[in-house]
This record gives C-alpha cells, sequence and structure tokens, in this order.
C-alpha cells in the first residue's frame, strides 16, 4: 500500500468502488458474474426524484438510473443502465460508449470535502440515497484525473451487504473465469505521466511513487497486435488499499496498445488488471472465447508476463492477464 505522507484532499486513500457504464445490465451482470464467479444480482431502478432528489447541472431531473452491485475482495464493482432522460450517465454513454466511468470513495461529509479542496470542481450530479440514508456527488474531474470521482456518504453504520440481491442465476458462483474476483489494477493511458501522478498522490495524501522508463526491448520481447514493437512508454504505479492505479504514458511514434488508446480515445481508463496463475493459459481461455490478445511482454525486469485481451465487446474495457513467475 502507498505511504501517506499527508491528508489525502478526499479525506481518504481508500478507493472503493469502480463502475461501468452499460447499455442493457440484465445481460451485463450476466457478463460480470461469469467473470467474477459470482451469483447474477438483481438490478433495480433508483427511486423517484421525491426521494432521490437528483439533480443533473444543478437541476432537478426526473431520472431514474438502473443499477446492479458487485462485492469482490477490494473494490466493489457498480453497473450502471442510463434513463432515457438528461442525467449524468446518459452524457457518458452517449459521448464515450459503455465501459468505465468513474471510481468512488466514502467521505464523512461531501460538504466539507468540497470545502476543503483547493480546487473547486463542478457537481455534475448529485443526490440521496433512499431507502438508506445519505447521499453522493460525482466531481467533474475528467480534465486533472482523467476520471469522474464520485463521493459517497453515509448516514450511520454502512452495511457490508450487496445492495443488488443476489437472487438470480448462481451457476457462476464460486467459479471465476479467471480463477479470481479480485481486480488488482486499474490502469489510465495518459499525455503527461508526471503531472497526473502529482495530482493523483496529492489527491490521495500519499508519497509520490517512482516513474519507470521503458525496459530493454530485448528484455521485455513486446508483442502489439503479433508484431514485436519497442512500445515506449513511461509508467507509474499507485498503491491503494484496495486497487492500484497505474498511469501511462506512450511515446505516439512507438506502436503500443496504449499508444492506440490515446490516439482512439485519448486520456482515459486503458485495462483493469487481474493476477492469474498462468497468462498462457487464460490467454488460450479468452481467445476461445472470441477475446483476442492485443499486446504481451514481459515485466520491465522479466520477472513476470502479461497479456492484454480485447474484451471491450463484453465489459466494455480491456482485460490485462499478469503473472508473476515463480522463483
Amino acid at each position: 500500500m502507498g505511504k501517506l505522507v499527508k491528508e489525502p484532499l478526499l479525506g481518504t486513500d481508500d478507493i472503493n468502488q469502480v463502475c461501468f457504464v452499460v447499455k442493457d445490465i440484465e445481460k451485463a451482470t450476466v457478463s460480470w458474474a461469469k467473470l467474477l464467479g459470482d451469483v447474477v444480482p438483481e438490478p433495480f431502478l433508483i427511486a423517484p426524484q421525491k426521494f432521490s432528489q437528483v439533480k443533473y447541472n444543478g437541476e432537478p431531473t426526473p431520472a431514474r438510473n438502473k443499477l446492479a452491485f458487485f462485492n469482490t475482495p477490494g473494490v466493489q464493482i457498480e453497473l450502471v443502465e442510463p434513463d432515457t432522460v438528461p442525467n449524468l450517465m446518459l452524457e457518458c454513454l452517449e459521448s464515450d460508449g459503455e465501459g468505465y466511468n468513474h471510481f468512488a470513495v466514502d467521505v464523512d461529509k461531501i460538504s466539507e470535502t468540497l470545502e476543503s479542496m483547493e480546487e473547486k470542481y463542478t457537481v455534475a450530479q448529485s443526490g440521496e440515497f433512499y431507502p438508506d440514508s445519505g447521499r453522493y456527488a460525482f466531481l467533474d474531474t475528467r480534465e486533472k484525473y482523467k476520471t469522474l470521482i464520485e463521493l459517497l456518504e453515509f448516514e450511520g453504520t454502512k452495511s457490508d451487504e450487496p445492495l443488488s440481491p443476489a437472487t438470480g442465476d448462481s451457476q457462476y458462483a464460486g467459479k471465476p473465469l479467471l480463477g479470481t474476483n479480485k481486480i488488482a489494477q486499474l490502469c489510465f493511458v495518459v499525455k503527461d505521466v508526471e503531472a497526473t501522478r502529482d495530482a493523483f498522490c496529492e489527491l490521495l495524501g500519499l508519497e509520490k511513487s517512482t516513474i519507470l522508463e521503458s525496459p530493454d526491448p530485448e528484455i521485455v520481447k513486446v508483442k502489439f497486435r503479433g508484431q514485436s514493437t519497442d512500445a515506449i512508454n513511461r509508467f507509474t504505479f499507485i498503491d491503494t488499499p484496495r486497487i492500484q492505479i497505474e498511469l501511462v504514458e506512450p511515446d505516439t511514434s512507438s506502436p503500443s496498445t496504449w499508444q492506440e488508446h490515446l490516439e482512439k480515445f485519448g486520456e482515459s481508463a486503458h485495462h483493469i488488471a487481474f493476477w492469474v496463475d498462468s497468462v498462457d493459459e487464460k490467454k488460450a481461455l479468452l481467445n476461445e472465447l472470441g477475446f483476442p490478445t492485443i499486446q504481451e511482454g514481459l515485466f520491465f525486469d522479466g520477472g513476470g508476463q502479461y497479456a492484454y485481451m480485447d474484451t471491450t465487446s463484453e465489459y466494455g474495457i480491456i482485460i490485462e492477464l499478469l503473472e508473476l513467475f515463480k522463483k
């Protein structure tokens, strides 16, 4: 875990939820249940506006998004199918398509957190929990952190029970597709890794992580879409209690999945990662399921291997497989 060196701007360094926006939540819950080895949860509509008090860009909206949740050993996974009336999640779906949307943290008081932050971010959407007591606020932090950030405020004790009743199909329960249900890493491709690292570490109150340069191509042996490449980049890892944040700054003159992503989608989330027993075995499994390998290679020190799988058609994001070689 990263070393806390000052009070986090958010009041915490504990990222506890990662959210994905989807077009068909019933279909998405089945896909994620299969990936995580969980019971398919029953999606639910948020309460009507008189209870939820949803405001989008400061104005009330009757939007009733449909939600589903998965609790994992690390972060909670939230899926959102937006309503068709104006709201932030619909805006994101229409502009960016399905996929990663935001991460969330718990705070004592949203109003106090907003007041204590030096930069005054726009509250893009807010609302009340119902029937639970509490509230949320989405901060438009995309320019600085390449992601929306959600603040969650609970009144009383926060329940550990899933918000979505696990009463659906249980055929995948206990059988994670990759052998694990813990998301180890969330990665963002950025234009300036140093500036983004500084911003994240300040936000989370963490010691600045080390920025690493591209390793020797003879060591990492990278292949991008089947072709050998130097895949030149600068990168860093920021450790938080539940999930590691990776930032990658690609050299746009050197072919790689990061360079391709930056050109197509700009600075944004690139992948989630899972540690697996065998990259080769899980890569073959995903290939058989119709998910091609985008890029693969060895760790910068040669002590492990990785593979990026094109799972965007099902999960809206690339899945990276990570394996640490046994000594």
